[in-house]
């Protein structure tokens, strides 16, 4: 695995794939978050506001998007982060989490998050600090 230091305009980090979305995910991120909206975890409620099935909440996704950072935790930190929800997470979705440095200087990074589809679903930018 590169450092960070080492890595150039264009150079991703490790690619994260994760497991499929269950609805077990989904509970347990609405007791931790306190976001009880029932979209995100009976059927019934989330077609009642018009949606195909239970979604994921996006600050879930979001917050995985963040593993991608994780096995750098030595180097640094998250300093800014900022996203876009582009799609729904539905239950069962894989999830492949990508980002590409864009700026050496600043520790800028392209980052999103795509279904098994290839569907965008979030897409931002992360920006690093090293420690020290």
């Amino acid at each position: 695995m590169k450092r960070l230091r080492d890595l150039q305009v264009g150079e991703s980090l490790q690619e994260v794939s994760l497991p499929p979305v269950s609805r077990l995910d989904l509970i347990k991120y609405a007791g931790a978050s306190g976001d009880y909206n029932p979209i995100h975890t009976i059927d019934e409620e989330a077609e009642k506001a018009g949606l195909p099935g239970v979604i994921a909440h996006g600050m879930w996704t979001m917050g995985n998007l963040a593993k991608l950072f994780t096995p750098h935790y030595e180097e640094g930190f998250i300093q800014d982060y900022a996203v876009r929800f582009k799609g729904m997470v539905r239950l069962h979705d894989e999830l492949i989490l990508k980002a590409v440095l864009q700026d050496k200087d600043t520790l800028t990074f392209n980052v999103d998050a795509s279904n098994q589809d290839g569907k965008a679903v979030i897409k931002g930018q992360v920006v690093m600090q090293y420690h020290g």
